[in-house]
Order: C-alpha cells, then sequence, then structure tokens
C-alpha cells in the first residue's frame, strides 16, 4: 500500500513534470498502438489532397478536426486497453465487452472522418 505522502506526491507533480509525462504518453501510444501508421498516412493523404484541391479554410478545418478526432480516439482506446490488460490479466467477457466498445469509439471516429473526407473531397473529384 502506498504512503500518504506517496499520494500526495503524485498529485503534486509539478507543470513542467506534466508535460513530460504527456510526451511519454504520446511515446506509449506510439509504441503499442498497431494501427497508428495507418491512421498516420490516411492523415496525410488527406493533407495532401487538401493541399492539391487547395481547398478552403472552413474545409481544412473540418479535415484538420477529423484527423484529430481519430488520433484521439485511437489514444483513448490504446488507454483503456493497458488498464484493462492490467486490472484484468485473465480473460473475462467484461474486459472483452470494455475494449470491443473502445474499438468501436475509434472506428466511429473514422466512418464520421470519411463521411466528412468525402463531403470535402467529393466535389473537386467530380
Amino acid at each position: 500500500m502506498e504512503s500518504l505522502k506517496e499520494k500526495k506526491a503524485w498529485r503534486e507533480v509539478k507543470a513542467s513534470q506534466k508535460f513530460l509525462n504527456a510526451f511519454r504518453g504520446l511515446y506509449v501510444f506510439g509504441a503499442t498502438t498497431r494501427y497508428l501508421v495507418i491512421h498516420l498516412v490516411g492523415a496525410l493523404g488527406a493533407i495532401a489532397l487538401g493541399f492539391y484541391f487547395s481547398i478552403l479554410s472552413f474545409e481544412w478545418i473540418a479535415i484538420i478536426f477529423c484527423i484529430g478526432f481519430v488520433i484521439v480516439a485511437e489514444v483513448f482506446n490504446t488507454a483503456i486497453e493497458i488498464d484493462i490488460d492490467l486490472t484484468s490479466p485473465q480473460y473475462h467477457p467484461y474486459a472483452r465487452d470494455t475494449k470491443d466498445v473502445a474499438a468501436a469509439a475509434v472506428l466511429l471516429s473514422v466512418f464520421v472522418a470519411f463521411i466528412i473526407g468525402s463531403i470535402v473531397f467529393l466535389p473537386y473529384f467530380v
């Protein structure tokens, strides 16, 4: 069991250390996420199309928001998977359900990004 001093120290982390922890979290995310490369390729493809077609400012906002939306969903999914692996190392149907629902959030974010990307880019192709 952690002492009261350790618990208090955990909450009283300096702001600079919080930023370092956040960057460490990005590193852990990058190191543990299998589909990050696929998301980044899709993001780079959308950005390349945006430059190619010279899309409008509000279209850039929509595309950048979609890219961020998908990556943030994947970050939360990864955090949930890490937590479930820690708290439920043996198979449990609720642990599976939790991981599946988190993965579904990523899938839904990809669907939304695809729909918005289609709305933005289809007129340029037609």
